[in-house]
């Protein structure tokens, strides 16, 4: 674990995978700590957001190393305080935001690639993605777009090895252990398997994204 301070008002809290992140987000999210606003977690880090005036960062700091996260890499278990994250429930452990089911078509441009990368045919790379409930761990890239994990191991692919300069909105991709939604028109290098009709963004919706941390999601396969 690093600490390091982020402007006046946060501390950026490095650690090893996400399944600690997790961990230690919700051990934070359980405790009373005086002057924190926010705790954003990403893939690696804990951005733990401040009130200046209120907010001891030294204390804080240390507060946050008290917390014991151990572990023993993506395939094991991690500890935080009274917190168990096993890689297969990773995102068990954020709050629940309800439940969301994404209509997919699954004809993307990268499909046969996947089904190469991973040693399945097309049909089965279908299966696999909407087979298991996936999980928002966390949001980043663009406004409205979900890091979704919890997904079949089997669909861990790397990220094109060239990017795209215009993925269409709504394009249904993987990349590494996370599946996610384009949620606008934008460069990308996922690969992409299919594309929704689903609107994951919109500006005059409250909440104006349906991707959000702790939401529960299951990709339907329709025509």
């Amino acid at each position: 674990m690093r600490i390091l301070p982020c402007a006046d008002a946060g501390l950026l809290v490095e650690l090893d995978e996400l399944e600690q992140v997790l961990a230690l987000h919700a051990a934070l999210s359980e405790r009373s700590l005086p002057g924190v606003l926010d705790l954003i977690p990403a893939a690696r880090t804990l951005l733990v957001s401040l009130d200046p005036e209120r907010a001891d960062r030294r204390a804080l700091a240390d507060e946050i190393r008290r917390v014991p996260l151990t572990g023993t890499g993506a395939a094991g278990t991690q500890w935080a305080g009274t917190q168990r994250v096993e890689t297969g429930s990773v995102g068990e452990e954020l709050p629940d935001r309800g439940s969301l089911t994404v209509p997919v078509i699954y004809d993307g441009a990268d499909l046969d690639a996947v089904a190469e990368l991973t040693g399945l045919t097309p049909r089965e790379v279908v299966l696999a993605h909407t087979g298991t409930e996936w999980r928002v761990a966390f949001g980043g890239f663009a406004p409205g777009f979900g890091y979704l994990v919890g997904g079949d191991p089997r669909l861990e692919v790397p990220r094109r090895a060239e990017s795209r300069t215009g993925v269409p909105a709504g394009s249904v991709g993987l990349a590494g252990r996370f599946s996610g939604v384009y949620p606008r028109t934008s460069p990308g290098g996922w690969q992409l398997i299919g594309r929704t009709e689903l609107e994951i963004w919109r500006t005059d919706r409250d909440p104006p994204a349906l991707l959000r941390p702790g939401v529960r999601v299951r990709f339907e396969e329709v025509s």
